[in-house]
């Protein structure tokens, strides 16, 4: 197997077939809507202090659910930010993206009116889209005929619509696109988003993800795989343990994670404020199984090398990973083994936390929330925890920051995402250096 370049020797080719150097990308602004806080801040000062945004299941009967927990949207009210005719014809995990969108503009200090939109793009995803509508609009169907379906139904369903209101909402007419890779989506979103400026093909570009799949049929269809948590119904901040020797599966979770990143040069230009720096991006697939990683974490392992390689990270200089960390068997003890094989002897010197065990499982935008976990962790050099660990796993013996954050000099972070389908990705964050 021929192994990564190294970040010296990447390079890219113009529209006319000549070198050019890349482009350095940074983050400038985050939005996010979590369960455990609306707001950048919220969402922060939850995951610093070990708060759970995971609770019992209140908007539709799930009685006959083996799984009656989820971690849903906290004072969240979409008439707080759209108008009545919106609420009823732009879906939920919409409405999350053009929200997370508005944060995210509004704390990189964007002027939308001094931006070029012919260089201004959008690249955010789902894993899922619209379920809730898919129901809604299937019994419709069923109980009053196809005369009344929904004109608004393909519109509200269908995953590229994220990213296409968010252009609408923005003005931007540059690339405009939407990536679905399960739950690696928004760590891809981002990472694609960052290849596209590296490249030249904009200047500036809002990328994330997006999920609102907490509905009967999102539930029933992974409690139908066996894949959500069912021995703490009746305690529910309990139930998310990632690397915990009692985990029992992972608890869905419902936001959006969006971020603005720009070419250094334009960031600088218009005198932004500079978060941290995106440095590297790793994606591979398992090619193994629909669901279930491959057993030695190889594919995982080369993301991560992929992203450190090109950040030009060497093993003992990763500050911190935050982990896919789902709190499944599986996924745990391949990651585990994973973070192993991509940092050798330093793997167990090396900090590394699920942020999963508070928001639960966001799907497709997961990796959106953790990457702006992780720019946060930059910033403020702290380390939120892996909450709920509480019993050893011989096969999970590293670092997983227990239950408390922890004060560090954060310098460099990867942040794993690993899907269904056996997509694995990487992004690679430095402290912003001149």
């Amino acid at each position: 197997m021929p192994r990564p370049l190294k970040a010296e020797a990447l390079y890219l080719f113009n529209y006319k077939g000549q070198t050019m150097n890349k482009k350095r990308v940074v983050i400038t602004g985050l939005g996010v809507l979590s369960p455990v806080g609306s707001g950048v801040d919220a969402f922060w000062k939850g995951l610093v202090e070990g708060h759970s945004g995971i609770d019992k299941i209140t908007h539709f009967d799930c009685s006959l659910f083996d799984c009656k927990i989820a971690g849903m949207l906290k004072n969240y009210d979409p008439n707080q930010h759209f108008n009545t005719k919106e609420v009823r014809h732009v879906s939920d995990f919409i409405q999350y993206a053009v929200v997370s969108a508005r944060e995210a503009v509004k704390n990189a200090k964007l002027d939308l009116n001094s931006v070029n939109k012919e260089r201004f793009g959008v690249v955010i995803g789902s894993g899922i889209g619209s379920l809730h509508c898919l129901e809604t609009e299937h019994s419709r169907l069923k109980e009053r005929g196809p005369s009344r379906i929904s004109p608004f139904f393909i519109p509200k369903m269908i995953i590229n619509e994220a990213a296409g209101q968010v252009s609408i909402e923005m003005g931007a007419h540059g690339l405009s696109t939407c990536v679905t890779t399960a739950c690696a989506t928004a760590t891809n979103a981002i990472g694609d988003a960052m290849r596209f400026i590296q490249f030249g093909d904009a200047d500036i570009i809002i990328a994330g993800g997006t999920e609102a799949a907490n509905t009967e049929l999102g539930v029933g269809g992974f409690c139908a795989l066996k894949a959500l948590s069912t021995k703490r119904n009746d305690d529910p901040t309990k139930a998310s343990r990632p690397f915990d020797g009692d985990r029992d599966g992972f608890v869905m979770g419902e936001g959006a994670g969006v971020v603005v990143l720009e070419s250094l040069e334009h960031a600088k230009k218009r005198g932004a404020p500079i978060l941290a720096e995106l440095v590297g991006y790793g994606r591979t697939c398992d090619a193994y199984h629909i669901t279930a990683p491959e057993p030695t974490g190889a594919g995982a392992a080369r993301a991560m090398k992929i992203a450190m390689d090109e950040g030009n990270i060497k093993q003992n200089e990763v500050s911190y990973i935050n982990a896919h960390g789902t709190s499944t068997e599986l996924n745990d003890k391949v990651e585990t083994l994973a973070i192993k094989l991509a940092l050798g002897d330093y793997a167990k010197k090396t900090p590394v936390s699920s942020t999963k065990s508070m928001t639960g499982h966001l799907l497709g935008a997961a990796g959106g929330v953790e990457f702006a976990a992780c720019v946060l962790s930059i910033r403020d050099n702290i380390i939120p925890p892996t909450i709920n660990y509480e019993n050893h796993d011989p096969n999970c013996d590293l670092d997983y920051v227990p239950n408390q954050a922890r004060k560090l000099n954060v310098n460099a972070v990867l942040t794993n995402s690993l899907g269904f389908g056996g997509h694995n990705a990487t992004l690679a964050l430095k402290k912003f250096k001149e």
